[in-house]
């Protein structure tokens, strides 16, 4: 929001901010939108499925504690909880209690899981590729890639370390 009737303008956004902003929270809204909707259509799963599979993949052992798995998913575990009570019942994920505190419990990417994760992830890519990458040349990649970086930084979200 932009004001130009206040005491104290330092506290709205500039022009060009407020457009930066609003391209940020379409981004955030539609992109997420968009590719559900592929991968709806391609394979059958929604992108908090989709979301929570990919992430026990890359998870050692394709093992996950559910607590973890929610954090990274940026989802409450009772969200979690019935997306993965839907994998279980596809055979996708199952659960265990995990070996090092039996208070908690290890969601694990079954064989078939990973299959389905294979099956979805290069039509979900393509529509990454398309929606994002494609949009862009070279050096609006690299200058996207350092403002996201920052900005994810800031923001300071969990994730597994790069391999």
């Amino acid at each position: 929001m932009t004001s130009e009737n206040t005491e104290s303008p330092d506290i709205w956004l500039t022009q060009e901010q407020q457009d930066v902003w609003l391209n940020v929270w379409s981004l955030r809204v539609w992109l997420p939108a968009r590719l559900d909707a592929q991968l709806k259509e391609s394979a059958g799963l929604n992108i908090f499925d989709y979301f929570a599979m990919a992430q026990i993949s890359m998870a050692p052992d394709r093992k996950i504690r559910m607590s973890e798995l929610a954090e990274l998913s940026d989802m409450t575990l009772s969200h979690l909880s019935r997306v993965v009570t839907r994998l279980e019942k596809s055979g996708w994920v199952r659960r265990e209690p995990d070996p090092d505190d039996g208070r908690a419990t290890v969601a694990v990417l079954t064989d078939a899981g990973w299959d389905k994760v294979e099956a979805a992830a290069p039509g979900h890519v393509q529509e990454v590729k398309r929606l994002v990458f494609e949009c862009l040349d070279d050096d609006e990649l690299k200058v996207l890639g350092t403002a996201m970086e920052k900005i994810v930084a800031a923001l300071d979200p969990p994730r597994f370390p790069r391999v």
